[in-house]
C-alpha cells in the first residue's frame, strides 16, 4: 500500500436518537445517526405489512391456482 493517502482509522462512539450508544472502528470520529438496530421497526419486530385495498387477495384470485401449477377450468 501507499503510505500518506489512506485515511486514519480510530475507535469512534456513533449515538442514536433513541439514545443507544456504540463503540466502532471508523474513518470518522463521534457519528450522530437517526436510527439504529435498536430502534429500527424491522429488526424490533414492530414492522406493520399492509395489505392495500385487498391486492393479495385480488392476485389470489386471478393467478392463484397458475401460480400453484394447476390449470385454470
Amino acid at each position: 500500500m501507499k503510505t500518506g493517502i489512506h485515511p486514519q482509522y480510530v475507535d469512534t462512539t456513533v449515538t442514536c436518537v433513541c439514545g443507544n450508544v456504540m463503540e466502532v472502528a471508523s474513518t470518522v470520529a463521534n457519528q450522530k445517526v437517526d436510527i439504529c438496530s435498536n430502534c429500527h421497526p424491522f429488526y424490533t419486530g414492530k414492522q406493520k405489512l399492509v395489505d392495500t385495498e385487498g391486492r393479495v387477495e385480488r392476485f389470489n384470485k386471478r393467478y392463484g391456482s397458475v401460480a400453484r401449477g394447476r390449470k385454470k377450468s
